[in-house]
């Protein structure tokens, strides 16, 4: 069974203060929490310091996106070495990477090799669109984006896969615990095992998309999915504490 894996994407929110207030509220809170990965991914400008903010905690950092290059002229650009050492973690293919800044898979997969040649753990991001969906492409579309964003990659050791349906991104609309297992499962699982045999089984697959609380641990609850990427609900310590302490419930064997 892959590792419980949480992570907070607190996406283009927060300002130093509040950065640091958040990230020690969460810290704090799960200092000793073990059984599952918890990862938050604050800004670039805030790394370093909420790095410090997390010191001593099991909380693990990690980045919001990175270039594919380790240098050159990319104004405004994030290397995967400049993040080494920073950070553990890089999200990589976010639908609003996709949607907005037109992110393809071939780009993705460029940014993919980057960090794990860099030593970052790549959380690759994917899912269908609502058109895609109502014309029933959403398990085709999905396992394609997989496939074309891991393309000559050998080792997925340190992968996590996100499935965040872009018609759930902040909708406040989440897919059902259902229809995202059966995605996950055919859609990522199957592609997964046809590209790494038995290796692709360990990859965790977290579900994202308007991910709180009062859902959670229905999602969790389906055999292929681990955990979770975590958006608004991540930036109130009350709530990505919730979410944290209920998937890892249900992942959590029952006592005999």
């Amino acid at each position: 069974m892959p590792e419980t894996v949480v992570v907070g994407n607190w996406k283009m929110n927060t300002n130093l203060g509040q950065a640091l207030e958040l990230a020690a509220g969460i810290g704090n809170q799960l200092k000793n929490m073990t059984g599952v990965q918890v990862v938050l991914c604050p800004p670039f400008p805030f790394l370093s310091s909420v790095g410090g903010a997390l010191r001593g905690s099991a909380v693990r950092l990690g980045a919001q996106n990175m270039h594919w290059e380790d240098s050159g002229a990319f104004t405004g650009e994030v290397a995967a070495q400049m993040l080494q050492g920073l950070c553990e973690y890089v999200i990589l293919g976010h639908s609003e990477r996709r949607q907005l800044f037109g992110e393809t898979d071939e780009l993705i997969n460029r940014k993919i090799r980057a960090a794990l040649s860099h030593g970052l753990r790549p959380i690759l991001c994917v899912g269908e669109t609502l058109d895609e969906r109502e014309s029933g492409k959403a398990k085709t579309v999905v396992a394609e984006q997989v496939r074309r964003g891991l393309a000559d990659i050998v080792d997925i050791t340190s992968l996590a896969v996100a499935y965040e349906p872009v018609w759930a991104i902040g909708s406040g609309l989440a897919a059902t615990p259902e229809i995202a297992a059966e995605v996950m499962s055919e859609g990522i699982l199957e592609v997964l095992r046809e590209l790494y045999a038995d290796a692709g089984s360990e990859v965790p697959l977290l579900y994202g998309g308007s991910v709180n609380p009062s859902n959670i641990g229905e999602f969790a609850a389906q055999t292929s999915i681990h955990g979770a990427l975590v958006g608004g609900a991540s930036l109130q310590v009350s709530q990505f504490v919730q979410i944290v302490n209920l998937a890892l419930a249900a992942k959590s064997p029952p006592a005999s």
